[in-house]
C-alpha cells in the first residue's frame, strides 16, 4: 500500500464518484476512508474502510482533520475543511476536481461568508448544478495526477 490516504468527506460526496473513488483505490493499492456521519453503504475491504461519525455539523470534518496526516489527499466540497487540510500539509480535492491551494481556499472563504449574508439577508442563492459526467471525468482525471504527484513524492 501506499505511504499516504485518501479522506473522502463522504456527508455530501456524490453517488456518482464512489466508483471513481473505489476504482482509483483498486489501481494504486490506495487506503480509502469514507467519512460521514450515516452509513454510506460502501462494502468494505483491505484497503476501502467506513468510517461513522457521530451526527453534528462538522463531525466529519474534525475526524479526518484530526486523523489525516501530511501528504494525504482529502476529497470534500467543504471550504474550511479543505483549507484545514492544506494547513496539515495534505491536499485537498474537490468533486468537480480542482485542487484547492491556499489562495483560492481563502477566495472560496470569502465567497461562501458572502453568500452566506446574502442568504441571511433572504436572497434566494440556489446551489451548484448535479454533478455531471465531465465534472465526473474531470475528477477522476485530478485524482489519478494528484495520485501519481503523491506516489513520486513518498515514494
Amino acid at each position: 500500500m501506499l505511504p499516504f490516504k485518501l479522506w473522502v468527506d463522504a456527508d455530501a460526496l456524490p453517488r456518482i464518484l464512489k466508483d471513481v473513488i473505489i476504482r482509483a483505490s483498486d489501481r494504486y493499492q490506495l487506503e480509502v476512508i469514507f467519512v460521514a456521519n450515516q452509513n454510506v453503504g460502501i462494502t468494505p475491504s483491505v484497503r476501502i474502510k467506513s468510517l461513522q461519525v457521530m451526527s453534528g455539523a462538522d463531525a466529519a470534518d474534525q475526524e479526518i482533520v484530526e486523523r489525516m496526516q501530511a501528504n494525504d489527499i482529502v476529497v470534500t466540497q467543504d471550504i474550511p475543511l479543505a483549507a484545514q487540510v492544506i494547513e496539515k500539509g495534505g491536499i485537498a480535492i474537490h468533486p468537480r476536481g480542482e485542487i484547492y491551494t491556499t489562495a483560492n481556499v481563502k477566495a472560496r472563504l470569502h465567497l461562501r461568508d458572502f453568500m452566506d449574508t446574502l442568504r441571511g439577508a433572504g436572497v434566494q442563492t440556489g446551489g451548484p448544478p448535479p454533478i455531471s459526467e465531465r465534472d465526473k471525468r474531470e475528477f477522476s482525471s485530478s485524482l489519478d495526477q494528484t495520485i501519481q504527484k503523491q506516489k513520486r513524492k513518498t515514494g
